[in-house]
């Protein structure tokens, strides 16, 4: 069986599509099996190859929210993707096409569509973006990371999978929580906030905990994860932290390998709700402070709105985190019943078994077609 995987431009669409290409091999199919498309540029680039993967880029851009003649140009790149697209569907000869998401995603479903590729897409998101909404239409089977995504697609060919959440995170699952602090050098007498927005950052995020951080860590300890592009104004900001506090603090641009050990250690999440917080606060059982993105799309309000009617999150907004960012973290620390409550909530939402849900409905369309 050949795999192609279409999928790129932020880790909510890339990483998934990791895990589902590990499970494949897992399951026995070999790397050479499984061809990437994704853009030039972006995060695929050296995510992909890390994996051992073959990937190729095709041109692409956004259409939606973008001056006309930035339309204009996208949409040239977009006409000349889709003959690169059917160029490579004629020298790999896959099986199904797996996407899950991208600015690739339209030239790909067309050229998929006419090679006759079955297609299998995922909904890392509740809501899905546009990207996999023209693509919606022509696929076989959709899979979902929860229910809540059947208000948007045909219901008859969704599957539920669980988000298929990255092993090396789902292993941390299997540490207590001492040997999880003590990769960050923390102890347990303290609780931990663990806080992050996504794989670029969230200034708003950033500029709020910087400023009330003297305050947090009398009580708390915190792992703070800024994200590259706001890295150096965090990193100045290390020396406005008194000596004594600064045992307590633990901050990063990034993290790769200690992500799973991050949310073992912590007791409380604050972070943007893109689509990895539906599949990785719940496999640690972690209450979380969603603070979704709100322009340009909505997906995020409706990831934070799916945890927060399950118990498992409270909301704010980028304009309430100066005013009561501090009170509402201090208030749930305070809160142990309420706490708990939420990690119950939480754990109630894992499907542990994503990753392997996903790789095996893959195949299932690619054996679906050929009966």
């Amino acid at each position: 069986m050949r795999v192609l995987i279409v999928a790129g431009g932020t880790g909510g669409g890339i990483y998934p599509a990791l895990s589902a290409a590990t499970e494949l091999q897992n399951m026995g199919l070999a790397a050479n099996d499984i061809r990437w498309i994704g853009t030039a540029g972006e995060m695929e680039e050296k995510l992909v190859p890390r994996a051992g993967l073959q990937l190729e880029t095709i041109a692409g851009g956004g259409m939606v929210g973008v001056a006309p003649h930035v339309m204009l140009k996208n949409g040239a790149k977009l006409l000349a993707s889709l003959s690169k697209s059917s160029r490579i569907i004629r020298e790999f000869q896959p099986d199904v096409m797996f996407m899950t998401g991208g600015y690739m995603a339209a030239p790909v479903t067309l050229a998929c569509r006419w090679h006759k590729v079955p297609i299998c897409i995922y909904l890392p998101d509740v809501e899905p973006g546009k990207s996999i909404r023209f693509s919606v239409r022509f696929a076989d089977k959709i899979a979902a990371t929860t229910s809540g995504s059947k208000q948007f697609v045909p219901e008859e060919k969704m599957v539920v999978t669980g988000y298929p959440v990255r092993p090396e995170i789902r292993a941390a699952c299997n540490l207590s929580k001492e040997e999880a602090l003590a990769q960050f050098d923390l102890t347990n007498e303290r609780p931990t906030l663990f806080v992050f927005g996504g794989s670029r950052g969230a200034l708003a995020i950033n500029d709020a905990l910087m400023g009330i951080l003297p305050e947090l860590l009398q009580t708390l300890q915190v792992i703070h994860i800024s994200g590259t592009f706001t890295w150096p104004k965090v990193e100045t900001n290390l020396a406005n932290i008194p000596e004594a506090l600064r045992r307590y603090y633990r901050a990063y641009p990034y993290l790769h390998e200690e992500m799973g050990a991050g949310f073992r250690a912590a007791d409380l999440v604050l972070a943007r709700a893109g689509a990895s917080m539906l599949g990785e606060s719940p496999a640690f059982g972690l209450p979380s402070i969603m603070v979704p993105l709100t322009f340009a799309w909505r997906y995020q309000k409706v990831n934070a709105d799916y945890l927060s009617d399950h118990g498992a999150a409270i909301q704010l907004t980028d304009e309430q985190l100066p005013n009561i960012m501090l009170p509402t973290i201090l208030d749930l620390f305070n809160n142990k019943e309420r706490l708990n409550k939420m990690q119950t909530a939480a754990k109630a939402l894992d499907l542990p078994n994503g990753a392997l849900n996903l790789a095996q409905l893959i195949v299932d369309t690619a054996e679906g077609a050929k009966q």
